[in-house]
């Protein structure tokens, strides 16, 4: 018997031989199969997901926004003229940030021009649509200090961090990026006061350039140095601190 006749024999051998109800039958039992074993692996993938969720672990968690409060850190916060931006797509997503897990120094790439204005530029994206960018604080050129984002909320300023970092935007006179005395020292106290806040230490403040190989902020790129230093400098803040 060749495997055709085997096949219309098992067939026929179903419902008195009616081999159209046979498979139609056949094929509902496949159907339903697939279902159970579909609903099966759906409903277990639900369920770790829960589990993680609750848990607070694997690989889709991140842990919250937090920050420290208390007198001692009061004290040391330097003075702030905080300018918000208004919430858009362009310069302020309205995003919540996570965990916050370091502290990223940049350079506006603009000499000569202030805190303001460049704080301003980055409210004027809500209109013109030109990019996406801004920054949590931006240091003037007299050491005056503008926070344009909440630190719980995400500024389009470090790339791929821009979730569980802040960032700083420091202006500088000429070509170089080499900041003068005043925004150099805001720079250090603003750097030293957050690092304060979210528990961090002079080992978690990075470059834009660490993260994108950006050469941002150029002086600090270009002569490893005064980045060094500028580190060392936020250290002796946080030692004094204590």
């Amino acid at each position: 018997m060749n495997r055709r006749k085997k096949k219309n024999t098992r067939a026929n051998l179903y419902r008195g031989g009616d081999g159209k109800n046979y498979y139609e039958a056949n094929k509902r039992r496949r159907m339903s199969r697939y279902i159970k074993v579909g609903s099966t692996i759906l409903i277990t993938l639900l369920l770790a997901l829960s589990i993680m969720k609750i848990s607070g672990r694997g690989i889709f968690a991140q842990r919250a926004y937090s920050e420290l409060s208390d007198e001692v850190i009061s004290a040391q916060k330097p003075d702030i003229d905080v300018e918000l931006l208004t919430v858009n797509e362009y310069s302020r997503p309205g995003l919540s940030t996570n965990e916050i897990t370091g502290i990223v120094i940049h350079y506006t790439a603009n000499p000569g021009s202030t805190a303001m204005e460049n704080r301003d530029y980055f409210e004027g994206l809500k209109d013109s649509h030109i990019t996406q960018a801004s920054s949590n604080f931006v240091v003037g050129l007299d050491g005056e200090i503008v926070q344009c984002v909440p630190t719980w909320e995400v500024a389009y300023a470090s790339n791929t961090r821009n979730f569980d970092t802040v960032s700083i935007e420091c202006c500088h006179p000429d070509e170089t990026g080499k900041f003068n005395e005043a925004t150099y020292k805001s720079m250090v106290q603003l750097t030293a006061w957050l690092c304060e806040k979210f528990s961090l230490t002079e080992e978690d403040v990075i470059r834009h350039y660490d993260i994108t190989g950006k050469i941002c902020p150029k002086y600090f790129v270009e002569n490893e140095d005064a980045w060094k230093q500028f580190k060392s400098d936020v250290k002796a803040v946080l030692d004094n601190a204590k």
